[in-house]
């Protein structure tokens, strides 16, 4: 496994990372011991972030998550968490207050059984007020920052552009990491144009999706999927392309994600044991140039599409 440092945070972390998004069932339906189980693989064999979200199954993902860890030595593994976005009864919420980020914190460190957070994260700001985002619910985790209460503050997002508003508008070395997703992958190497950016700021950064939310794998992509119908058939097509020469294209996606040494991490998620150890032998084997730009030629006339969140 290799470990690469997060910004300026002094953290050092593994290339390939634990998404605990799964641990809520936001994709699949899921057997609690199963993932509990993925959780231990994953931290035994070398991963040592994990980055969950109370969103994530509205509190399971934290809950089952937190199970998992009663079992780990706190030594052994970073912890990111999420504010600002959240759900109830299967109804999405979002409050980017600054006293519902503080209470967040810490109802999500009761779930997690820690009395200390790695990184604290404002998740998806693209649903946010930006200026909120700026004035009140970054300035709630710089003070937990500042009581010790949480280690580094970070922002997640899915549009790109936002990441630099709210850092050209908050004070130098608030935002010490973030978490973009589905944008560094075979489809859509968009966040490559702002690492220049957030390099000069100190800023570590954090990948996530390298199946591109299930578009760049075998069994193609969820019935939900935002992403435009062309670019579902391109991707399909380099899907089985890559079975056809006895090749996964999960497999070159991951290799892909964490190949790039100016990423920290990629984070993937599963509840699956063997999945997490398949995940580690892909991001560990050589890279293969000549299937990767094969599939490139097929993914170019739909490359870098994108989609809005919702």
């Amino acid at each position: 496994m290799e470990y690469r440092h997060l910004g300026k945070t002094g953290l050092k972390l593994s290339n390939l990372s634990f998404g605990a998004s799964s641990l809520g069932g936001v994709f699949h339906s899921l057997k609690e011991e199963d993932g509990i189980r993925a959780v231990h693989t994953a931290v035994e064999n070398g991963i040592n972030f994990i980055d969950v979200s109370p969103y994530y199954g509205h509190l399971k993902a934290e809950t089952v998550l937190g199970k998992a860890l009663k079992d780990i030595e706190r030594n052994r593994y970073y912890l990111s968490t999420k504010v600002g976005r959240y759900g109830h009864n299967g109804v999405n919420t979002w409050d980017y207050s600054g006293r519902m980020a503080r209470e967040s914190v810490f109802k999500s460190m009761e779930r997690l059984h820690v009395d200390y957070l790695d990184i604290i994260n404002v998740h998806d700001i693209e649903f946010a007020d930006l200026v909120q985002v700026c004035d009140e619910t970054l300035p709630a985790l710089v003070e937990l920052r500042e009581q010790g209460i949480v280690g580094h503050v970070g922002i997640t997002n899915l549009t790109l552009h936002h990441f630099r508003y709210v850092i050209d508008h908050v004070p130098d070395g608030t935002v010490e990491s973030i978490l973009s997703f589905c944008h560094y992958c075979l489809n859509d190497d968009a966040l490559t144009d702002y690492l220049d950016y957030f390099e000069s700021k100190g800023i570590g950064v954090i990948n996530a999706s390298p199946f591109s939310m299930g578009l760049l794998t075998e069994r193609g992509a969820p019935t939900w999927h935002p992403a435009p119908q062309p670019l579902q058939d391109v991707c399909k097509k380099a899907a089985a392309y890559c079975k056809s020469q006895g090749k996964s294209i999960e497999q070159l996606a991951v290799k892909y994600a964490v190949s790039n040494p100016r990423i920290t991490t990629t984070l993937f998620s599963t509840t699956r044991p063997e999945a997490v150890l398949h995940n580690i032998e892909w991001a560990e084997a050589p890279f293969d140039e000549a299937l990767y730009h094969n599939v490139q030629k097929i993914l170019e006339s739909r490359f870098r599409d994108t989609w809005l969140n919702s």
